[in-house]
């Protein structure tokens, strides 16, 4: 039997890491009972990337009556029976998306103490409920969504803005419930699991405010429309914060996490026999800063075992950024391993795996890309410079040229970035 290539050992840490956080195995542990439901209504809302997914292990698992409505992303949507499924678009948020979150509103009208909303939260709402407040458009929302996109903000600065210019987000959504409770089901995808980074936190308090968005906006001098500006120096933008009394039926529960989706990724290196070494669930920054520090890492461990002794798998997690500054398209997990590529010069023993665990890493229906030693020279004998590919923002073609692209399809889950640098033992003499 054939030994395992290091390439098909990182495709499987990558899908088990997708695997630990399908709805389908999260969900039922944190499922209501039809006791503590009592005389009530259940009523399924929600929106990300893995609503769908999660609307049907919800109704694979409730014996009785229920009805409801989640927004996923185009592509996304899994056939269920009693909530209804409707798809829009993400990064740039789109009228079908609009109409859903005006939807999710009305739903939840006149709902009473003993009626119970389960919300299903995952990675992407931000994008799928793009309800502007009042005074606004989805117009401006989609100019201020493609500026943060391309500023280098963080995933938390970005999502700062978006809960200040919205009608939906920032615990609007469970404000629109009371007097019902709330429960939400959260998928994280974002570095330190705060469920009010998680689709800008529709159902939890915002302690931030305003001011702080108006400051992120200065901080990367964002261009942004003058009726923008006039909701966040008004302070009409404000959020639902901490201590308001309609949220005090509100619960959340973290079922599926990037720490979680390591951990399985790291059972499964270990027994193929490769040490696992966890670096991080959170690791955040430029993309090709990042890949550079991973890479020194990986260089110290190949020549010195530390600090931990090769065979070994080097794994994190986390959400990089990209500032697009060349025509290339993007992509914070192949930008991110072009530039471990670059610092790794070909090393005979390493080799790497990035993707992002929803399949879609920036704005294509690509995961991510695998590295080989050899990657570099075969760029090179294709006439492809690697710091050029970088320096335009190209990891994606830079990749897809080689036939390393790493494509999974709509994963159904997002638990952010995952990250390997597979190191083999040096050679016996």
């Amino acid at each position: 039997m054939p030994q395992e290539t290091p390439q098909a050992l990182l495709r499987r840490l990558f899908d088990a890491a997708i695997a630990s956080a399908q709805p389908a195995l999260c969900i039922p542990p944190h499922m209501p009972s039809p006791k503590e439901l009592g005389t009530g209504r259940l009523i399924v809302i929600g929106a990300g990337k893995a609503s769908a997914a999660m609307a049907r292990a919800v109704e694979d698992h409730w014996p009785g009556p229920l009805s409801g409505l989640v927004v996923t992303r185009y592509g996304y949507a899994v056939p269920c029976e009693r909530i209804e499924i409707v798809e829009a678009a993400h990064p740039v948020p789109d009228a079908a998306g609009l109409a859903a979150a005006e939807r999710l509103l009305e739903l939840v009208q006149g709902l009473r103490p003993d009626d119970l909303v389960l919300c299903l939260i995952s990675g992407g709402g931000s994008s799928l409920l793009p309800l502007p407040a009042a005074g606004l458009t989805l117009e401006h929302k989609q100019d201020v969504n493609r500026a943060l996109l391309k500023s280098g903000a963080t995933i938390s600065e970005m999502n700062c803005v978006r809960r200040h210019l919205s009608g939906i987000k920032g615990g609007r959504l469970a404000a629109a419930c009371h007097p019902a409770r709330v429960l939400t089901l959260l998928i994280s995808d974002v570095p330190g699991d705060d469920p009010i980074d998680i689709a800008s936190g529709p159902t939890v308090a915002d302690p931030t405010t305003c001011e702080d968005a108006l400051a992120i906006i200065r901080r990367y001098g964002i261009e942004v429309p003058a009726a923008v500006q006039g909701v966040l120096e008004s302070g009409r933008g404000e959020s639902i914060k901490p201590g308001d009394p309609r949220l005090a039926r509100a619960a959340i529960r973290m079922i599926a996490t990037p720490q979680m989706a390591l951990e399985a990724a790291a059972s499964v290196a270990q027994q193929a026999g490769y040490t696992p070494y966890i670096l991080g669930d959170a690791l955040e920054g430029e993309a090709r800063d990042v890949g550079k520090v991973l890479a020194g890492i990986a260089l110290q461990v190949a020549a010195r075992g530390q600090p931990v002794p090769p065979p070994c798998v080097l794994l994190s997690g986390g959400e990089t950024t990209v500032t697009v500054r060349g025509s290339g398209r993007g992509g914070r997990n192949v930008e991110c391993l072009l530039s471990i590529g670059i610092a790794l010069n070909g090393h005979p023993r390493i080799h790497g795996l990035a993707g992002d665990t929803d399949g879609v890493d920036g704005q294509e229906e690509i995961a991510g890309a695998c590295l080989a030693p050899d990657s570099l020279a075969r760029a090179w004998a294709r006439g492809i410079r690697p710091r050029d590919a970088l320096a335009n923002n190209d990891g994606h073609g830079f990749f897809g040229a080689l036939g390393d692209s790493v494509i999974t399809g709509p994963t159904l889950t997002n638990v952010n970035d995952f990250r390997a640098l597979l190191i083999e033992a040096p050679a016996e003499t």
